[in-house]
């Protein structure tokens, strides 16, 4: 973590910063004479852990301020979670009572910080008796109440070294000298408030009326949990032939493929044992052939559950074959947790318990009336259940972990009891701090929001539906300027084998390119479910289905075909590892552009700027006066600034902030440009 000094609870490490605790109420009330309030990283009053990322810095901020018109100090104090001692990294005033410090925490896990502020005398001192000399006014009185705070600093322990307390012995004994000439009042004022007498006062002066917050929770992620490219496959329809159930082997054969696309996370949905029972036929019918495979959500037979891999994928030794051979291409493997079990499941028999059984003693089957799943049961968590199922649940989760993966998506975490997961998501990351927990939830705003506050990495979100410019901006603006920044980090997917917007199905090749590069650039995380890249899109009529889904039959798939768009997702994968910009979620900004189908926008991260600019109409070209965002760059109206624009490689110069373009969807819908301007590295 990022420290300048070290700080502890323990009265005597240091006595300034660690006051003895007030015995009573009064004593109690009176010595929090600071407001600390508002602070940015308190979720639910500090009931939940707000959010950060490994490594990158994590802007703190709170209203801090006091009464009178003393000058006040502030800081951040930072540990990792069951450590004693607290980096301390100094506030700075941002604007009305605002402050703020940048925190960069190193290490995945559970951290803890809090806030202390305090009345700085010495800079009240050096204001004030700066601006008396300037005026005239006698100030041998100040001089003596000058010498007596350094006198006070030079007393107190654990904050300066050798050097720093031999220099301020140094100076106090020159003063004494000093204040025997009368006259000497200007040399004295000089040498009590020297740049080097400043610095040291303000790194261990007497910090009075120390008030401190609440102590604070923050949880930090790897940085796959804030920016990811996740490719979702079915490994059973790799083999190439919708003939032959697909095997780890041959997913192994298409890694090449996924990492040349620029993925780093490949996604499979279950690939446990399919029951038989009430087995689903193509396109979710109630009759399955004898060869049809099942649905992979139909989890559990006699060859084992959830702790089991599917005959026909392989055995485990296939199975961390494939897992080294991701990691020899940049890819993780993330799989799907699904709490359901088919009818078939060993859980059934070995823990009848567990599960909901009907007036006549037959199984419930999962239903949310009037649709039925005929081939899932699901558990209940309460009564007899618990803790078996809680921990038996935990205990398959943390079997794949020891297995080498690293990242769930959950299957509907919704439905499932509050409580359950933020113990299970607790427990999985006291072994293994760096576990990324993707929730497929879609379902009410709050509820989505929940989960996220319970632990969950990464939330599918509301994008796949958001497809005009005034419900993205609304949406988007909602998740990167509100609290829900701290807490819910989107990955936009773009479609799933259960989702086929309703958007893809009628706008051809030049809405999957808007779709990808919205979500892209957009989002940190965002995901594709194969058959995107060639563009299918062909429905169960009138609804938001796949026809032929691959969740009921197995596919082959050419995605060599006329029309792909490999070449998109290439580039916007190279453009997001290239450009630090891309990689930021929450500095997003939406930016004026003349027409009601183009929605533009830019993202910054240090020197690096980029805008973007999208026809979000699939059929018709949008010609349009835009502007750049010149004023995030601190500059003039009519500035000029370099361009480079990033999918042709060329560079030219824009004159003033409003300029002209044409987006053509049959052409390519999207612009993207980095910007370089004074001050902007190149």
């Amino acid at each position: 973590m990022t420290a300048t000094t070290p700080f502890t609870d323990r009265p005597k490490r240091r006595a300034a910063t660690a006051a003895p605790q007030p015995a009573t109420d009064l004593e109690r009330l009176a010595a929090q004479r600071l407001a600390i309030e508002g602070i940015s990283h308190s979720i639910d009053g500090g009931r939940f852990p707000a959010k950060a990322v490994a490594g990158q810095p994590e802007r703190i901020e709170a209203d801090i301020f006091s009464d009178g018109h003393d000058i006040i100090a502030a800081a951040l104090l930072t540990r990792q979670r069951g450590q004693d001692a607290f980096a301390e990294t100094p506030m700075r005033f941002v604007t009305n009572d605002r402050w703020c410090a940048d925190a960069v925490f190193e290490t995945p896990g559970d951290h803890e910080f809090m806030l202390i502020a305090w009345r700085d005398l010495y800079a009240t001192w050096h204001k004030e008796i700066a601006a008396k000399h300037a005026a005239g006014q006698s100030i041998t009185l100040e001089l003596e109440e000058g010498r007596r705070l350094i006198e006070a600093a030079a007393g107190a322990e654990g904050w300066a070294g050798r050097e720093d307390k031999a220099l301020i012995r140094a100076i106090l004994r020159d003063d004494k000298a000093l204040a025997r000439d009368a006259g000497a009042n200007a040399e004295r004022l000089a040498a009590l408030s020297a740049d080097r007498v400043v610095d040291l006062m303000r790194r261990g002066g007497p910090r009075t009326n120390l008030s401190r917050s609440e102590l604070l929770r923050l949880h930090v992620d790897r940085e796959a949990a804030a920016f990811s490219a996740w490719y979702e496959l079915m490994p059973r329809s790799q083999s190439g032939d919708p003939t032959q159930h697909g095997t780890f082997d041959d997913v192994i054969a298409r890694l090449p493929y996924v990492r040349d696309l620029g993925f780093d996370v490949l996604y499979f949905p279950p690939i446990h044992p399919i029951g038989r029972t009430n087995r689903k036929g193509p396109n979710n019918s109630l009759t399955a052939g004898p060869d049809d495979p099942g649905s992979p959500y139909a989890i559990g037979s006699e060859d084992g559950g959830h702790d089991a891999i599917h005959p026909e994928l392989g055995d485990f030794e296939d199975f961390h074959r494939l897992i080294r051979a991701a990691r020899e291409h940049g890819l993780e493997i993330a799989l799907d947790f699904a709490i359901q079990c088919s009818p078939d499941h060993p859980w059934i028999k070995a823990h009848p318990e567990w599960f909901d059984w009907r007036p006549d003693g037959s199984i419930k089957f999962a239903e949310n009336p009037p649709k039925k799943y005929e081939d899932i049961v699901n558990v209940h968590f309460y009564r007899d259940a618990m803790p078996g199922l809680w921990h038996a649940l935990r205990d398959v989760v943390l079997f794949w972990v020891d297995h080498g993966v690293r990242i769930f998506r959950v299957d509907n975490p919704h439905t499932k009891p509050f409580p359950f997961w933020e113990w299970l998501i607790a427990e999985i990351r006291a072994h293994d701090p760096g576990v990324i927990f993707l929730a497929e939830a879609f379902t009410r705003p709050k509820v989505m929001k929940r989960l996220a506050k319970l632990g969950f990495s990464q939330s599918y979100s509301y994008f796949t539906w958001r497809n005009h410019k005034a419900e993205l901006t609304e949406y988007l603006t909602e998740l990167t300027r509100t609290e829900s920044r701290l807490v819910m980090r989107p990955n936009f997917f773009v479609n799933t084998p259960d989702i086929n917007p309703r958007f893809l199905q009628s706008s051809g090749r030049p809405g999957f390119r808007t779709r990808l590069v919205l979500a892209a650039t957009l989002g940190g995380n965002y995901g594709v479910y194969n058959g995107f890249e060639i563009c299918e899109a062909a429905p169960v009529p009138g609804k938001e289905e796949y026809l032929d889904s691959e969740k009921y039959q197995l596919r082959a798939w050419d995605m060599d075909q006329p029309g792909h768009i490999q070449d998109d997702i290439r580039l916007v994968n190279r453009l997001r590892r290239d450009h630090p910009a891309l990689r930021q979620f929450t500095d997003l900004v939406f930016c004026p552009a003349h027409h009601d189908q183009v929605l533009a926008y830019a993202k910054r991260a240090g020197d690096d700027f980029v805008l973007i600019h999208v026809n979000l109409d699939p059929h018709n070209a949008a010609a349009f006066h835009f502007e750049i965002p010149l004023w995030e760059l601190g500059l003039p109206d009519d500035a000029s600034v370099e361009v480079r624009d990033l999918i042709h490689g060329n560079s030219f110069t824009w004159h003033g902030k409003t300029q002209w373009l044409e987006l053509d969807p049959q052409t390519r819908p999207y612009a993207i440009w980095q910007i370089i301007a004074p001050g902007v590295a190149r």
